[in-house]
């Protein structure tokens, strides 16, 4: 057997010597003071996707305080969101400083009644140790995910069966809540939530003076980018469109996006040039309040689709290989085009007939 292996072993056979715990049978938490949530794995999108998590448990349990443990990666999805008490970042990189080991060890220390894993696409062995090394007295986690085995179920008390097979088509939002749903814990409000204040309002208010000259004009944003490859429409068919409706009506655009979108940001720079507006780099409460002052906000199927799922405002999701049913926003002005699982097989055309249907709604 490789060292490797072996030496693998030997870790897996100390954590369950050490952190296992005893699985319950009953449904009983009693009415916890404090919850620890370890989110740590997942995007930011999958981060405001558990959104109707964190309701249902202030819904349940109004005077509990909860506790997120998030990543780098997603903490800032909900920096500001109102069902979250406290919120610590978890960075990896960290753990060979000893100042941050005691502020990690103080996060998972701190006399929870009850820590939750919960699960979405993939299940996380991080998280899941995490939420072991929690002084919770009663730890919630995943048995199976798809019929795929935890192998770190010993660390909860209360081992869940996941799976999306049930239901292929079930929503993210909901799906989510499977997790605490044996517990009588739920909502009926699966909607998103981002929190944004007048800074954030006044930062887009500045941005959009900068380009909208005339108050009369549509103001319509945009999301060319994704961070996955097959999730983007293709950069030439957005400008087909941007055409297109600027021929059929005052629109005025701007465009969202960070770094890993500057590709397609240059090329719409080259095309548009001052014409347009460009919020890039921003906090997620500022692109929220921007999206909320907009008519229209057209996006593919990527992180920043769920920031405009959280405002009211019309929207128009583009999809390729991801089922829409699970992860499109929801609600009355939300929309979604997907034609196969190629994303480019979704037309100019087909897009300028919604955002026309939109408009004269």
């Amino acid at each position: 057997m490789p060292a490797k292996n072996i030496v693998k072993n030997f870790v897996s056979l100390l954590l369950k010597r050490f952190l296992s715990v005893e699985e319950r049978r009953d449904k009983e938490i009693g009415s916890p003071k404090k919850i620890l949530l370890v989110r740590q794995h997942n995007q930011f999108g999958d981060m405001l996707a558990s959104v109707s998590l964190f309701r249902a448990l202030k819904e349940k349990f109004p005077y509990t305080k909860i506790v997120l443990l998030a990543s780098p990666e997603n903490f800032f999805a909900v920096s500001k969101n109102p069902f979250i008490d406290e919120l610590f970042v978890f960075e990896k990189k960290n753990l060979f400083k000893l100042s941050y080991l005691k502020e990690l060890y103080k996060a998972l220390r701190s006399g929870y009644d009850l820590a939750i894993v919960p699960a979405t696409v993939a299940i996380s062995a991080t998280s899941c140790l995490l939420a072991g090394l929690s002084d919770a007295k009663i730890k919630i986690g995943i048995k199976s995910l798809n019929g795929k085995e935890n192998r770190f179920a010993y660390l909860f008390h209360h081992r869940i069966d996941l799976d999306w097979r049930k239901c292929p088509d079930a929503h993210v939002s909901d799906f989510i809540l499977d997790i605490v749903r044996p517990f009588g814990i739920k909502t009926i409000n699966f909607s998103t939530s981002i929190t944004f204040d007048e800074i954030d309002r006044q930062s887009a208010s500045d941005f959009i003076r900068q380009f909208k000259k005339d108050e009369k004009n549509k103001l319509v944003g945009l999301h060319v980018g994704a961070g996955k490859p097959q999730n983007r429409w293709a950069i030439e068919k957005f400008e087909e469109l941007l055409i297109k409706m600027k021929n059929e009506n005052d629109f005025c655009f701007y465009f969202t996006g960070g770094k890993m979108d500057n590709e397609q940001i240059d090329y719409i720079q080259k095309i548009f040039g001052r014409s347009a507006g460009y919020f890039l780099d921003r906090t997620i409460p500022e692109l929220a309040a921007l999206i909320s002052m907009s008519d229209l906000f057209i996006t593919n199927d990527t992180g920043v689709m769920h920031v405009a799922g959280a405002t009211a405002k019309p929207q128009i999701s583009i999809f390729g290989p991801t089922n829409p049913f699970n992860w499109a926003p929801i609600g009355e002005n939300k929309f979604f085009i997907r034609k196969s699982e190629r994303i480019d097989d979704v037309t100019v055309d087909d897009l300028l007939e919604l955002v026309r249907f939109i408009f004269k709604r």
